[in-house]
């Protein structure tokens, strides 16, 4: 049976929009929440044996700090892009290149563990 051809998606500008805020906002919300915890974590730490008990969840926060901001650099690359078609003369209707798309896939592929929410691009 052969593959079906790969279709090219497009999308309306406020809904693009509104994804692009959602992700936005779960981004700041999972930094803010790390670094509340990281900051909790380091108020507990008195000597040297507390650094070894509290250093593996510190470092953990590390990541989903770093994570957010990777996704927040991701989406304005995208947002940038977009906006360059848009500047372009395309207003009818937003297309994303196969990176862009990936990148979002990425990033709602995360939310999706989280939430279990069935979202698809």
């Amino acid at each position: 049976m052969p593959r079906p051809k790969k279709k090219q998606i497009t999308f309306k500008k406020e809904s693009t929009l509104a994804l692009m805020q959602e992700i936005y906002n779960e981004c700041v919300e999972q930094r803010n929440t790390a670094i509340r915890i990281q900051n909790k974590m380091l108020s507990f730490m008195h000597g040297p044996d507390d650094l070894q008990l509290l250093g593996p969840v510190i470092k953990e926060q590390q990541k989903v700090i770093d994570s957010a901001i990777e996704k927040k650099i991701q989406l304005a690359k995208i947002q940038t892009n977009l906006l360059q078609k848009q500047l372009a003369g395309e207003t009818s209707s937003l297309t994303l290149s196969d990176d862009d798309r990936e990148a979002l896939n990425t990033m709602i592929g995360q939310a999706d563990k989280k939430n279990d929410k069935p979202y698809k691009i």
